[in-house]
């Protein structure tokens, strides 16, 4: 054993995506709760920390259409959660939950629920929003200005916090919220669970969103898995943490990461080739690039080259989101397109290539020997693993994989506790002065 820190693993059940191969006759139903059930409990057989379900708020749509091409919506998460509570012991269990569409006291009721009902075990993946596409919904449109999304955010989440920690003194207590975006008066709501109060999961990945989880989160999520650019993520985040009074151990880094495993290299290498090209069908590769263009490319080949024309520089509907409007898309393509072409890559392959950056290929001895060299470099504090099948994705991490990291000392072989924030390895909170005012 050459460390004595340990890595952990969480499942992120996605919602909307190609990344889940929901064509074979191996993935089951996306509503059923067996499916949810059976994958809960295999992560527990394999003492992962979380089960985390993402969470939408409106069906993709592509060109005015339902998306058809991908998993496209699923039973409420926070249903989902309050079900999987009864069936499972240990394991965490945390949804997506949006600051821009919620209100502040209803949520910290319902997550302050799950928390008492898990006996401790609930966490909160918190994400905004300011497109007029999801709000319409909730005839809100696009009413919060984009500067405002973690402006807004930041006063949710106080906010939700003195609730929680009102709630430990006595129920009841009286809590004034006056912010410029979050305003109420409300007595908490319910006393707190065994680990204290939900703990908080953040994705952000621009400046601002990791300032945000470095002064409010507990779990970051982050799409960095290479090991170079893990360590500087890690070295980004774990820097901002003092100007917050808060040490390198209250924030925990969850990089996501699709694991392709068999018994030799060489057999996961040709799992690979089935996986991807599941995932990323003809059509699919075409659609991947159409947000970007901002029109129909049905015309064009999978197995061709990239699209020589221009993208629309306006906007050309609310799903199509900002990062790809504009002079960004122009810049997007052009990019795309030269490094296609330095490699000589048709559509589909240029798509498998950019949608399998996170994915660790290879037999379990070589993966589990990878995984050492994060934790001998705290690059990561664990994975948030995304199965491609479900509900038998997590097989082969949990019987071949996971054994071959406990053997190598860098796994756990039990629950460090009962609580989410325990088995996380995060501290006891300790209430903050700027969510007690």
């Amino acid at each position: 054993m050459t460390t004595q820190r340990r890595i952990r693993f969480g499942v992120f059940f996605q919602g909307v995506n190609f990344g889940t191969i929901w064509s074979s006759d191996r993935s089951a139903s996306q509503y059923d709760f067996e499916t949810f059930r059976r994958v809960a409990q295999t992560a527990e057989r394999g003492l992962f920390s979380a089960f985390f379900l993402g969470e939408g708020l409106r069906l993709r749509e592509h060109f005015g259409r339902i998306h058809d091409l991908d998993i496209a919506g699923r039973p409420d998460a926070q249903t989902q959660l309050a079900a999987l509570a009864a069936v499972t012991e240990r394991i965490g269990l945390v949804a997506t939950q949006n600051t821009t569409y919620n209100d502040p006291y209803d949520l910290a009721k319902r997550l302050n629920s799950l928390d008492l009902l898990s006996q401790g075990r609930a966490g909160w993946n918190v994400v905004t929003t300011d497109n007029a596409w999801t709000g319409a919904n909730f005839r809100r449109g696009g009413y919060l200005d984009h500067a405002d999304r973690y402006r807004r955010a930041r006063e949710f989440v106080a906010a939700t916090q003195r609730l929680w920690d009102a709630g430990a003194g006595a129920v009841g207590t009286q809590v004034n919220v006056d912010g410029d975006l979050v305003s109420f008066a409300a007595p908490a709501p319910l006393p707190p669970s065994a680990q204290g109060r939900p703990v908080i999961f953040q994705a952000g990945d621009s400046d601002e969103g990791r300032e945000f989880a470095a002064s409010t989160a507990d779990v970051i999520f982050s799409a960095h898995p290479g090991l170079e650019e893990a360590i500087a993520f890690a070295a980004d985040v774990r820097r901002r943490l003092p100007a917050h009074g808060r040490g390198p151990d209250d924030l925990k880094l969850f990089p996501g990461a699709q694991f392709i495993l068999a018994e030799t290299d060489a057999e996961a290498r040709e799992k690979a080739e089935w996986v991807t090209h599941a995932q990323v069908s003809p059509q699919t590769a075409v659609r991947f690039l159409e947000p970007i263009w901002g029109r129909d490319l049905s015309e064009y080949d999978a197995d061709g080259p990239l699209p020589d024309i221009d993208p629309v520089v306006d906007e050309v509907d609310g799903q199509r989101g900002s990062a790809f409007q504009g002079r960004r898309a122009l810049e997007t393509a052009r990019q795309w397109r030269e490094s296609a072409a330095a490699e000589n890559l048709s559509i589909r392959e240029f798509v498998i290539r950019r949608s399998s950056l996170r994915t660790f290929v290879g037999g379990y001895s070589t993966i589990a020997d990878r995984i050492v060299q994060y934790v001998d470099a705290h690059a990561v504090d664990g994975f948030n693993v995304s199965p491609y099948l479900v509900p038998d994705g997590l097989d082969d991490i949990v019987d071949g994989l996971i054994p071959e990291l406990q053997e190598r000392g860098v796994y756990p072989t039990e629950y460090a506790g009962t609580t989410l924030r325990a088995n996380l390895g995060l501290p006891e909170i300790v209430e903050r002065g700027e969510l007690a005012a």
